[in-house]
């Protein structure tokens, strides 16, 4: 054979493997970071419902593009509450996907035979309590919260805490120039997430710090009712109470409930107001907090492969360095000294797990 001719031949044949290598690994067999996907002649849209505070990473130019040119799909979401897209979100045959914000929702889920081709925790975020400077350190005096070697503030008597709010204490009874009592704001359990982990908090705490039980949780649903009735209006969404947090100010929402990516990801987004965040906002780690995980759920072969493609390594590197969610995934590491952002633990090592899915949905019906 003409020598030209076989190496013609061979390139081509080199040619084709490349094609088949990058084509496999950049569509979530294997990525190859940075290559484009080839052949991808328009993306498969993905649809389905995602709890808010992922709303700036699912909106992220970067994210939108890593997953059109590596895996040929793009995302139409919509928010809801993590608690209603379990129990009673409207789910149908175009739904290729729910993502809700803890494993709790996922396990309900389950249980009520929701459609399911495959699940996964993308991320991870611990729960904790927002403030400002001078509650704070009036807590600080209180002997409720302390401030650990790294420069983090840990709640470090829950009981005595919580029981600022319950017993009727006003503020100035514990050291705030500020009218009214002391409250927590948190959201509705029954649709947001942050709001049902906070009820599953609640409900430990209650119970001298251990998981309930059934039989446990109807001895203090009464109690815990009450301290809901008393919040009166409650946000749907983690995201518009902490957006009421940082625009409101400390008398309208003094403290709430919510998630550390929150404001990792806020101090990321507006690098001119770092002086005021670190001198104004405070970050508080219950001891014991409790992680929200937000599990993934296929529910179509579209939504099956948008779960693998969320574990790109480029997509979590960003899901962290940008949003402030920790991954989810075995093995990851999360260091913050690539965010810039003070008072954010290297590893959350006191953590509590949340009553179980019959408890939790027992005290959803008891607080309505």
């Amino acid at each position: 054979m003409n020598p030209t001719r076989i190496l013609l031949a061979v390139g081509l044949l080199v040619a084709a493997i490349a094609f088949v290598f990058v084509y496999k690994y950049s569509t979530g067999n294997g990525n190859v970071a940075g290559l484009p996907v080839m052949g991808c002649s328009g993306n498969t849209v993905v649809r389905g419902y995602y709890g808010g505070e992922k709303s700036s990473f699912i909106a992220d130019e970067e994210v939108k593009s890593i997953l059109a040119t590596r895996y040929c799909l793009s995302i139409d979401g919509k928010k809801a509450g993590s608690t209603e897209m379990v129990t009673t979100q409207p789910l149908g045959n175009n739904d290729d996907f729910i993502w809700p914000s803890n494993s709790v929702s996922l396990a309900i889920y389950k249980n009520r035979q929701g459609l399911s081709v495959g699940s996964a925790n993308i991320f991870n975020s611990p729960m904790v309590f927002y403030t400002r400077k001078p509650i704070a350190e009036a807590l600080i005096k209180q002997g409720v919260v302390t401030v650990s070697p790294e420069g983090y503030a840990q709640i470090t008597d829950l009981e005595k805490f919580i029981s600022f709010a319950t017993d009727g204490k006003k503020w100035r009874d514990i050291g705030v120039d500020m009218p009214g009592s002391v409250s927590i704001r948190t959201t509705d359990p029954n649709i947001s997430n942050s709001g049902f982990m906070f009820l599953g908090m609640l409900a430990n705490i209650y119970n001298n710090g251990a998981i309930p039980t059934e039989a446990e949780a109807q001895k203090e649903v009464a109690r815990i009712k009450t301290f809901f009735q008393r919040l009166g209006f409650m946000d749907q969404s983690s995201s518009d109470l902490f957006q009421q947090y940082v625009t409101t100010g400390m008398g309208s929402r003094p403290i709430i409930v919510g998630y550390e990516s929150q404001l990792i990801e806020f101090a990321l987004s507006n690098p001119g107001r770092k002086t005021e965040i670190e001198s104004e906002f405070r970050m508080l780690y219950p001891m014991p907090t409790m992680w929200s995980s937000h599990p993934f759920v296929a529910r179509s072969s579209a939504g099956k492969r948008l779960l693998e493609a969320l574990k790109d390594p480029d997509l979590q590197r960003i899901a962290w360095t940008r949003h402030g969610f920790r991954s989810g995934l075995e093995g990851a590491k999360n260091d913050p000294k690539q965010l810039n952002v003070s008072g954010i633990p290297a590893g959350i090592n006191s953590v509590t797990d949340m009553p179980s899915p019959s408890v939790m949905e027992f005290l959803l019906l008891g607080i309505r």
